[in-house]
C-alpha cells in the first residue's frame, strides 16, 4: 500500500484507485462517563469552599458557576446567554444563593433535524451555599454579554461597636 502525502492526509482526499485503512475503522469510542477533576493545588485553610448543589429536577439543566472571594466580597459568576436579565430569579439569604431561570427555544426544530446538539434549552436552577455570611441588602447583580455577576459583601463578625449608655 502506498503512503499518502501530507496534503492527502490533511485534506482527507484519497485517489479513487487507492484502498487504505481508516482510523475510524479501528477506533471505538469509550463509553460516556462523568469525569471528576480534582485540583492538586493546596487550598487556603481560612475559608472553606462553598457547597454547590444542583436542584433535584429531572427537567432542569446544569448552570456552571465560578465562586471566589476577595478580601471584602464573595463573587459568583455564571453564563446566562440566551436569557433576558428580567427572566432570572436570584434569591439571596445570608448563607445561600439560588439562581433560577429558563432558556426558551428560539424556534421549533424537531429532534430528527439535529445533526449535533449540545446547548441546553429549558429551565435551570442552582443553589450555592456560601462559606461566610453576606450582607443581603448590600448585594448587587449585573448581567453583561451573557455573564451574570453577583457581588455579595461579606459580613464582618469581628467588627465591634461601642455604645454609650445614656442616663434616663
Amino acid at each position: 500500500m502506498k503512503k499518502r502525502s501530507i496534503f492527502e492526509r490533511l485534506s482527507g482526499s484519497v485517489p479513487a484507485a487507492d484502498d487504505y485503512d481508516s482510523f475510524e475503522d479501528d477506533y471505538q469510542a469509550p463509553p460516556a462517563r462523568r469525569q471528576v477533576v480534582q485540583s492538586t493545588a493546596p487550598r487556603a485553610a481560612a475559608a472553606p469552599l462553598p457547597e454547590v448543589h444542583e436542584e433535584e429536577h429531572t427537567e432542569s439543566g446544569q448552570l456552571p458557576v465560578d465562586v471566589y472571594q476577595t478580601p471584602n466580597e464573595i463573587v459568583i459568576r455564571t453564563f446566562i446567554a440566551g436569557v433576558r436579565p428580567d427572566e432570572i430569579n436570584v434569591s439571596i439569604s445570608r448563607d445561600m444563593v439560588v439562581i433560577e431561570g429558563s432558556r426558551a427555544i428560539p424556534q421549533n426544530v424537531s429532534d430528527s433535524d439535529y445533526f449535533h446538539q449540545e446547548l441546553f434549552w429549558g429551565s435551570f436552577a442552582r443553589t450555592i451555599l456560601l462559606p461566610q455570611e453576606v450582607d443581603v441588602d448590600g448585594s448587587t447583580a449585573g448581567a453583561k454579554d451573557g455573564l451574570l455577576t453577583l457581588v455579595l459583601p461579606k459580613l464582618d463578625k469581628a467588627r465591634q461597636t461601642k455604645l454609650r449608655v445614656k442616663a434616663g
